[in-house]
Parts: C-alpha cells; structure tokens; sequence
C-alpha cells in the first residue's frame, strides 16, 4: 500500500492512509479470520487493475455455526503507483456478511 493509500467499499465509504487501512483490515480480520478472494479474471491498462472472481468468509472462522459463512461474487480495482496500491476500490453486495456480523452481535 501506498502511504496515501485510498481504501473504496461498495457503498461508497472511503479510508485514507496506510496507518488507517492497516488497522481496519486488522479489525475486519478479527471478524473474518478465514477471509479470502478468489480471482478468476485480471485486466490491466497501465496503472489500473480490475479483477473479478468472489470473496468468502465465516464469521471468527466459524463455519460449523449455520449462517456464519459467506461467498459472493465480487469485483475490485486497484491503481497503482510506483509499484504500489495507491487505491483499492470493491464491488459486492455485503448484504450477507453485514447481516452475519449484526446476527452475532
């Protein structure tokens, strides 16, 4: 990452700064421990990177819990610069991860 980082969801929220993104994924990490995308397509045109493929996760890694676990198709982009991620935007529907996290709350 970038130290300007700039971090996009798929509502629109956006974090800026290294320091900030570091300890938002830490946090989104402590919920999701299993979290991983899968990409199944790349496109690159200079500085920018689009990939698609899906992202799971089980919330604190429990997948025996029903309705704890997730996998949706998702999209990212990512512009880079001097060889680093400079923004990093995602696109899905996190509908089902967000209803997980207030189900366990």
């Amino acid at each position: 990452m970038a130290d300007h980082h700039r971090f996009i969801d798929s509502h629109g929220n956006e974090l800026s700064g290294k320091e900030k993104m570091e300890a938002a994924w830490r946090s989104y990490f402590e919920m999701f421990p299993d979290y991983r995308i899968e990409v199944t397509d790349i496109f690159e045109a200079e500085n920018v990177v689009a990939l698609f493929g899906s992202a799971s996760g089980a919330f604190r890694g429990d997948r025996k819990k029903k309705g704890n676990s997730w996998q949706l198709p998702a999209a990212w982009k990512a512009i880079l610069k001097e060889g680093k991620i400079e923004q990093w935007q995602v696109y899905a529907d996190t509908k089902i991860p967000f209803d997980i996290i207030e189900g366990n709350r």
